[in-house]
């Protein structure tokens, strides 16, 4: 990967995509500083984002802090994200949107654009339950515009033109990410929303483990030792967990192919060898997102709009909140379920086996048709199976130990998420392809030339 980027830096226009995304991801990362007028940042730092709120430090870790902050890029990617997978599910369940994303550009076109407008509804539904429990803890600065002020405005005038305000920035703040992450796609190097996700976890585990070696610093004795110890075994974890991701991410069955000889003319075509390479984890981390997304929708909705002491908000963080028991079964369950789902959209054993046909070619031992449908889905099904597993490992064991063994170091177990991980591990595999992808495009122009 080192050598890649070396290579990078030395082809003027590769240098330059990767210049561009540097400067948007410094841009990006400025407005996670910049804090909203009208709002109390401390009563996210202390309220919200402590230790005993998981949810929304896993959310503020997302988005590099930002909501810790009280930014006015709080939301992040999230309305994007969440949209997004809602396009997909809806592409899948209703035939004119799937009309739709078959018609080519202009298709995608006007998917997109479907998918800006409820970024922005998403946005706004954030953003207002975000005023509301920020006017119910306090966290408004209405004073800003009191009656005290010099122009006489009531405090329920204030509190309302704030609260529009902050909905209006938040939104805004929605729409620049996203305008960051398309324009990194467009103009830089590999997907931009995964590279604005990618920063802020790096972001987020700088600041986590600044603050840890700092306690260690100014603490001494044998606190200190402890907290070292924890320090050099935690990252010890971390490298093996990254080692295994990195393993299974990489790892693919490869199914033989065989071409039969054919004379079409003068010409004779076929009599090849190849392989059809079908991933242990085809889906990545989707599965995860998917299953996060759905478990803990309804906390986070109760978390925004009721007050701390609701029946339905203390039985959900009992029994179903982040880092409960039944959360990790509940999310094994639908990580299992999003993964064979994802699977079958993604992978069709039928539609291999035509083209196979269709083209001269057979899988030795298998005969063509329908038996080698059945064939390609049972190894998918098992391989389906086998990633479905690791991926709910990886959402259990690691979060589980880090839990056990950083008792001295939260904010550690919140910045090393498990989907943390695997987007970090991910993105830089999909950064160091697409780098390599340019170099290998630049070097056949080169020689076309």
């Amino acid at each position: 990967m080192f050598k890649t980027l070396i290579n990078s830096f030395k082809n003027k226009d590769v240098r330059k995509k990767i210049l561009i995304t540097l400067a948007l991801v410094f841009l990006f990362r400025l407005g996670t500083w910049i804090p909203i007028p009208g709002l109390n940042e401390n009563i996210f730092r202390t309220d919200w984002i402590g230790d005993n709120n998981m949810l929304f430090g896993l959310m503020s870790a997302i988005t590099g802090g930002a909501l810790a902050q009280g930014a006015i890029l709080a939301v992040g990617v999230a309305p994007y994200i969440n949209a997004s997978i809602i396009m997909q599910l809806l592409t899948v369940a209703i035939p004119p949107l799937e009309q739709l994303s078959k018609q080519g550009e202009e298709g995608r076109k006007k998917i997109t654009k479907i998918t800006h407008i409820l970024t922005l509804i998403l946005a706004a539904a954030q953003g207002i339950g975000i005023v509301l429990t920020m006017r119910n803890a306090g966290g408004l600065n209405a004073e800003l515009l009191s009656a005290d002020n010099a122009l006489g405005w009531n405090h329920t005038l204030s509190q309302w033109l704030i609260g529009s305000a902050v909905v209006i920035i938040l939104m805004a703040g929605a729409s620049f990410t996203m305008w960051i992450g398309e324009r990194i796609t467009e103009k830089g190097v590999s997907n931009g929303i995964s590279i604005l996700i990618f920063v802020g976890i790096i972001a987020s585990i700088g600041q986590a483990l600044i603050v840890t070696v700092s306690r260690i610093a100014t603490t001494g004795g044998q606190e200190a030792n402890n907290a070292l110890i924890e320090l050099i075994g935690f990252l010890v974890m971390v490298v093996l967990v990254f080692a295994l991701i990195v393993f299974i991410d990489l790892g693919e069955r490869r199914v033989p192919i065989q071409y039969a000889k054919q004379v079409k003319g003068r010409k004779m075509y076929g009599g090849q060898s190849t392989h059809i390479p079908i991933k242990i984890n085809p889906s990545g981390v989707l599965p995860i997102i998917f299953a996060m997304a759905l478990i803990t929708f309804p906390q986070l909705v109760a978390q925004l709009f009721f007050p701390p002491d609701n029946a339905f908000l203390l039985f959900y963080n009992r029994y179903l909140g982040v880092g409960r028991w039944p959360y990790f079964l509940v999310s094994g369950i639908l990580i299992f379920f999003f993964s064979y789902f994802y699977a079958g959209i993604q992978f069709n054993p039928e539609e291999v086996s035509r083209n196979i046909q269709q083209y001269g070619g057979f899988i030795p031992g298998i005969r063509p048709g329908k038996p080698t449908g059945e064939y390609l889905g049972r190894i998918s099904k098992r391989l389906t199976l086998f990633g479905a597993a690791f991926l709910t490992f990886i959402v259990i064991v690691p979060g589980v130990i880090f839990g056990l063994v950083l008792t001295e170091s939260p904010m550690l177990v919140t910045a090393f998420s498990a989907t943390g991980l695997l987007i970090v591990v991910s993105v830089a595999l999909e950064f160091d392809k697409s780098l390599e992808s340019q170099l290998m495009m630049k070097q056949y122009k080169g020689f076309l030339k």
